[in-house]
């Protein structure tokens, strides 16, 4: 051998080993990148149609303006605006949307020097097709952590059938012939009731957000209207209190009345389950809270056989199990949560097999391999004397729906370790 060619062969050498030396067995091994900015959601509703009481006022037809408020659950310095007509069997034209700071909430007024138009494409009128949601530009606009904001939107022509989020716990103001930016909404009607609007996400560095499907458990039927006291507001504090987990955001997608296997309130949890949470920005964990309706209405007409007992096991069980195979394809950690009692309920009046069904359904949910991981709500509420019914200072007083303190319970019982890096 030459001697250069000796000296090339030195230097190759030389090379490998030093690419050896970072890179070993297995992969490529690096230090660990700077965050980077992504969009996660802060707050949400899970949509449906909003008919019969659910609907906006008869007397409100064209040019209706629209306020509503929401409390988003971790901040950032630019934010963007998701609305909706998923339900709608036509396109709705919105003539705009205003984004400002309340006044003395619950009240229609909002500070005017806060007030931000809403953008989409770079303009401030858009036309939502059926069956549809876009999200707005990219809004400067500072949010800090658990605040209140008041979105605003003017509708040209209310649809036929309309989209929203009925279970919304929070008061919203209509009126017509108002600008979308007006201080205060005269002659304004009050309902209890959120349209159009799905989402809210912010710019976040190394954010992640909490997706929580579930039923009116979750929706929060029995919270304080205006309070902002559901389970999942309460998680979204303790998350706040947590310097290691100020980034992590609460997104509840409940539906009053919603089920796992079959429609009710809204779509049924499966058919739903790509909207509400595979297509929400930033979901790295969910929580599953459903499955007492579906329990219920089994026998809240007439006796079931055994065979349709075992039947309804079986298939909410294969449904959970769709869910966890979906949330595990898009990287998800997947959080099942046990069913709590629902004795007492008149509705359903529920009786011994009922109580047998929900037993076995949760002894699923409990058993490893199943659920990345397990919330064992059934065991914070359920009466240590009576299991089968809820401890009395968590009822709301209908033995199926917690009250405020039953609420600060589940969300307290939330282990934050399950939302680690």
């Amino acid at each position: 051998m030459l001697r250069s060619d000796r000296q090339r062969f030195s230097v190759r050498i030389l090379v490998l080993a030093l690419v050896a030396c970072v890179w070993p067995l297995g992969g490529f091994s690096a230090a660990p990148a700077a965050a980077s900015e992504n969009w996660v959601g802060t707050w949400g509703a899970a949509q449906y149609v909003a008919a019969g009481q659910d609907a906006l006022p008869e007397e409100f037809k064209s040019n209706v303006t629209i306020r509503q408020f929401v409390r988003v659950s971790i901040g950032g310095s630019s934010l963007r605006l998701r609305v909706s007509n998923a339900f709608g069997t036509e396109p709705i034209r919105i003539l705009g949307v205003h984004l400002a700071r309340p006044v003395d909430f619950p009240s229609p007024r909002i500070d005017a020097g806060s007030g931000r138009m809403v953008r989409f494409n770079e303009r401030t009128d858009v036309i939502v097709p059926a069956g549809a949601e876009l999200s707005s530009d990219p809004i400067s606009f500072a949010v800090e952590p658990l605040s209140i904001l008041a979105i605003t939107i003017q509708i040209e022509a209310i649809p036929a059938q309309q989209t929203g989020h009925p279970g919304s716990r929070t008061t919203s103001y209509v009126a017509a012939n108002a600008p979308v930016n007006a201080p205060e909404l005269k002659d304004a009607r009050a309902i209890d009731r959120w349209y159009f609007v799905s989402a809210i996400d912010v710019l976040s560095r190394g954010g992640a957000a909490v997706a929580v499907i579930g039923d009116s458990i979750t929706d929060g039927r029995g919270s304080t209207t205006n309070g902002n006291d559901r389970w999942t507001d309460v998680l979204a504090e303790r998350l706040q209190r947590s310097a290691k987990h100020r980034h992590i955001g609460v997104i509840n997608i409940g539906i009053g009345g919603n089920r796992l296997l079959l429609d009710g309130n809204g779509p049924n949890a499966l058919a739903r389950f790509d909207r509400d949470v595979l297509a929400r920005s930033g979901v790295k964990y969910l929580i599953v809270l459903e499955g007492v309706n579906d329990l219920g209405m089994l026998t809240r007409d007439a006796a079931a056989s055994e065979e349709q007992h075992d039947e309804l096991v079986r298939r909410m069980t294969q449904a959970y199990g769709e869910m966890i195979a979906r949330a595990r394809t898009h990287g998800i950690k997947i959080i099942g949560a046990t069913i709590m009692p629902f004795s007492g309920f008149e509705y359903y009046h529920p009786d011994e097999s009922n109580e047998r069904d929900r037993q076995r359904v949760n002894a699923w949910i409990r058993t490893p391999g199943h659920f990345d991981a397990v919330v064992d709500l059934d065991k914070v509420t359920a009466d240590p004397k009576r299991p089968d019914w809820l401890l009395p200072k968590y009822d709301s007083g209908d033995h199926i729906h917690p009250s405020p303190a039953g609420f600060r319970a589940m969300g307290e019982a939330v282990p934050l370790e399950l939302f680690g890096p």
